[in-house]
Parts: structure tokens; C-alpha cells; sequence
């Protein structure tokens, strides 16, 4: 049994891909295998009520293939193009619907800029700029197809057996951290001194001949940029509303996806306006703290998009801070069955990547599944901060707006907390945040540090022993009732 693929568009626009497409499904030596196309082009009709013979064959198609750009067509008696009906008709009987979409939008008509907002809110668009993008984005969502129809068979990237690694390049301090945070998040039954191998056999990521998974390399790796040089993620910061020079900020973080996770939202919101007060000032004994953005809603976004993106790509997880937004790509779309739409209420929960969002969700970087996009809505909301945006195109995209407008100054606030040159020079980031956060109330805990911070207990604790050796910090008094000095 072949699916039937209806491939819609204005003709005179689109006359070379149609024929195009035609040729290559017809031909492909697999694709041919699974996949028969139409085009009406070769069935024509002699005059405007046959025009119903091609609604019929939408109807008795299996996939949708729209091609839309600039032209909307010639509009019946009901205002509506012959395009945006076999569509509508593919909508209403939840056929599968495949968008592809010209990026070139110079000379757009209206109603064709009208029909794909409709189309996007209910269906993962593509986008092109020539016939050979074209080809690539339907093989890609063909191929997709078919994993879902279980006609071929390939599992997810991070269950995938690397042929490289060896349980040597697993770090025996990241799995013991990674069980004493799952314990006291969700009731890990595993003690910390299992054997390596036990734990990843656990979380099914070695086989029976001790091949690793790639999920446990990105997940608790000593290098996982020797096997996966793009799962790094790219930060930077801008002046303005535009990528363009200079850049005050860029950083490269590499490591495993916890690391890249704490170290981008430390980024953001080391870079945002972040009021800290005191005990005096609060209601409770936790320092009254507010961060211009909502601090579970970066970490949030962060985190899908470092847990979600393709490992295949060649790009990386893009994290860009504007003066009046903060935008964070990660490689790869939303998978078949999921909308932009859907984002913005509670969904199912269709991970790309099983393993390493399992692993999350034990250690509490992901708290519910098929709740993270409407949980960054609401708090976003909540923050009284603009609704956020969700793009599928070549990237996913989550854009988070800023309340401030201004330039962002190219210096430490003048009311902020100093903390000498001399001391900087030899602290990281984190570091340094942590030193102001000590400066403002020397009794504060590891527990509000981390909170303020954005990063785990865990890399508090590490990052202030690291101070406390080097003797840029030194504890006074006992665990209860002490306090910081900074030296």
C-alpha cells in the first residue's frame, strides 16, 4: 500500500517544483516505495465543477502538501483560492498536513499572508529559497512520517549506541552528584555508590557488551564535546534589538547538558536587572530577591531547548539577549502532531531525545512533562511581562520579552554591591554573582544563593569552596547562625 500525496499551491507560481517534486517522489528509489503523488496537472479538468474531482482526491489522500508563497490564487464565489479549500478540507479531515513556505515574502499577498497564520497555528511549517531546500525539507518530513508509521525503524539520537565512547569516558563524579540531587528531588532508589556501569544499565544507557548510549556521554560525559562538538550552547548579549556589533557579551559553554543548562541561565540573568534586598526588607528569613525576568521561565526555556534540539545538526543552542528580549534557538522542529497552538496549553509530551528528558526529570530540571511551554507562559504573564512566542521554522524559537525598553548599560549598576578588581580577576561568573549576593547579606544560605544564582545547590557548594581555598571568601562561625566575610 502506497500514501497518496495531494501537493496543492498556486500552479503558475510554483509550475517547476510541482513537476519537480512529482518527478522525485515518483522516482526515489525508496521514497517511490511508501509514497505516490498527485498533481492535478496530470489529471486535468476541462472546466470549474470538476474542480471537485481534485477535492476528491484530498479526500482520498493520506498527506496534505501545501507550497505557499506569494501569490494566494484566483478566488472562487466564497473568496477563498482553490489552495486555501483543498487545505481546509485536508484540515477538516486531520489529514497530515505538510507546509513548505518561500522565504521570500517581498511582494506577499494579503490573503496569502492571512492564509499562512492560519495554517500555522494548527501545522509545523518549513521554509525554502529554492527547489534543492524544497526537496531536503520534504525528504526530512517524509522520513518523519514514516518513523511514526513504524514503516522504517530509528530510534531516538540519545538512545542510539556510540561506537566511540567506553564507560572510561563517563565521569564517576557526575553520576554520584547526579544520584544525591535525584534523592532529594524525586526518591532516586539508587545509592551513591553504585558502580557506573549498574547506574547507566538503570537508565538503560549501556547494552549487554557495554556499548554506551549517547545520552549518557551528553548526560555525565567528561568531554562530551569530543563525541558531539555542537551540543555546545553560544550565548552573546546586544545593545540593541538586532544582531549587530559590538557585542558586549559572548561566551561558548561547553560540557555536559546540566552544565550548559546552569551556565546559559546564569548568563541571562547575570545580564538583567536583578534587585536584591534584605531580611529587613522581605516578610520571610529568604532575601527578598526579583530578577527583571522570571527565573523559572528562562531556566524553563533553556532547558527544552537543550533537552529537545537535534543532535544531529551541525548548529548549536543559540541563547541572544536583546534590549527588549531574550531569544533562545535550539536545532530541530517541533515534532509531527505537535502545533505552535498546542504549545500554549497542557500537551502530550513528545520528546526528541526520551533518555536525557527522563534523566532531567529524576534530578528536577523538568518538573512536569507536556506542561514547560504553558508554564512559561503563565509565569511570563504572572511577571506581567508580554505573552511569549513559539517559532517552528528552521529552528524552534522561544522569545521571552523584556518589561524595560532602555539600553542595557555597558556597566555594573552604580547601586549594586562592588566587589574589587583585584578579587574579579580570579573568579568565574558564577563566582563573581555569588561574591556580590555575600557582599549585600553575609548570613545568606547556598539554598537563596542557588535560587538567586539560577544554578543547582550543588555548583554553589562547589563554587564557593573553590573561593574559600583560593582564600577570596572565608565562613565565620558555625553552619547555623554564621555568616561570609569577603576578604
Amino acid at each position: 500500500m502506497k500514501f497518496q500525496i495531494f501537493i496543492s499551491s498556486v500552479q503558475r507560481e510554483f509550475a517547476e517544483e510541482r513537476k519537480q517534486l512529482f518527478s522525485y517522489l515518483t522516482n526515489d528509489p525508496i521514497l517511490s516505495l511508501f509514497f505516490k503523488p498527485f498533481i492535478f496537472e496530470n489529471h486535468p479538468a476541462s472546466n470549474s465543477k470538476t474542480y471537485d474531482i481534485y477535492l476528491k482526491e484530498v479526500e482520498k489522500s493520506d498527506i496534505y502538501l501545501g507550497l505557499l508563497g506569494n501569490e494566494y490564487g484566483t478566488a472562487s464565489k466564497n473568496s477563498i483560492s482553490p489552495t486555501e479549500q483543498e487545505y481546509n478540507l485536508a484540515n477538516k479531515l486531520h489529514k497530515t498536513c505538510l507546509i513548505f513556505i518561500k522565504k521570500d515574502n517581498s511582494q506577499r499577498h494579503p490573503k496569502e499572508i492571512k492564509f499562512i497564520q492560519k495554517v500555522e497555528k494548527n501545522n509545523v511549517r518549513r521554509s525554502f529559497t529554492d527547489y534543492d531546500e524544497l526537496k531536503n525539507a520534504v525528504y526530512k518530513a517524509l522520513v518523519l512520517y514514516m518513523e511514526e508509521k513504524e514503516l522504517i525503524r530509528t530510534g531516538p539520537f540519545d538512545q542510539a549506541k556510540n561506537n566511540e565512547a567506553t564507560i572510561d569516558d563517563i565521569d564517576e563524579e557526575k553520576v554520584r552528584n547526579f544520584i544525591q540531587l535525584s534523592k532529594q528531588r524525586r526518591n532516586f532508589k539508587l545509592s551513591s555508590d553504585t558502580p557506573v556501569e549498574n547506574f547507566l544499565r538503570h537508565l538503560d544507557m549501556i547494552d549487554e557488551k557495554g556499548k554506551l548510549a549517547n545520552a549518557s556521554i551528553l548526560l555525565f560525559g567528561k568531554k562530551p564535546q569530543k563525541f558531539f562538538i555542537t551540543s555546545e550552547v553560544k550565548c552573546a548579549q546586544f545593545y540593541g534589538n538586532k544582531v549587530e556589533k559590538p557585542i558586549p557579551s559572548l561566551q561558548i559553554y561547553k560540557g555536559d547538558v546540566f552544565q550548559l543548562i546552569d551556565q546559559a541561565t546564569s548568563f541571562v540573568l547575570s545580564r538583567v536587572d536583578n534587585w536584591i534586598g534584605t531580611r529587613a526588607q522581605g516578610l520571610t528569613a529568604a532575601v527578598p530577591t526579583h530578577p527583571e525576568l522570571p527565573m523559572e521561565a528562562v531556566k524553563e526555556a533553556i532547558v527544552n531547548a537543550v533537552c529537545h534540539r537535534d543532535y544531529t545538526s551541525k548548529a548549536s543552542v543559540q541563547v541572544m539577549l536583546f534590549r527588549n528580549r531574550l531569544e533562545i534557538w535550539n536545532p530541530g522542529q517541533l515534532p509531527h502532531g505537535l502545533t505552535i497552538d498546542k504549545l500554549y496549553k497542557p500537551h502530550k509530551s513528545l520528546p526528541h531525545n526520551p533518555l536525557i528528558a527522563e534523566a532531567m526529570q529524576r534530578c528536577g530540571y523538568i518538573e512536569k512533562t507536556g506542561t514547560g511551554t504553558g508554564d512559561i507562559v503563565k509565569q511570563c504573564l504572572q511577571y506581567g511581562l508580554k505573552k511569549p512566542l513559539f517559532q517552528d521554522d528552521d529552528d524552534f524559537k522561544t522569545i521571552i520579552w523584556r518589561k524595560e525598553t532602555q539600553e542595557i548599560s555597558r556597566n555594573e549598576s552604580e547601586n549594586s554591591p562592588k566587589v574589587t578588581e583585584k578579587v574579579t580577576e580570579k573568579v568565574t561568573e558564577n563566582q563573581r554573582k555569588i561574591l556580590l549576593i555575600i557582599k549585600q547579606d553575609p548570613s545568606v544560605s547556598q539554598d537563596e544563593i542557588a535560587t538567586i544564582v539560577g544554578i543547582s545547590r550543588i555548583h554553589v557548594n562547589k563554587n564557593m569552596k573553590k573561593m574559600e581555598q583560593k582564600g577570596i571568601i572565608k565562613r565565620i562561625g558555625p553552619d547555623k547562625g554564621g555568616h561570609w566575610e569577603v576578604k
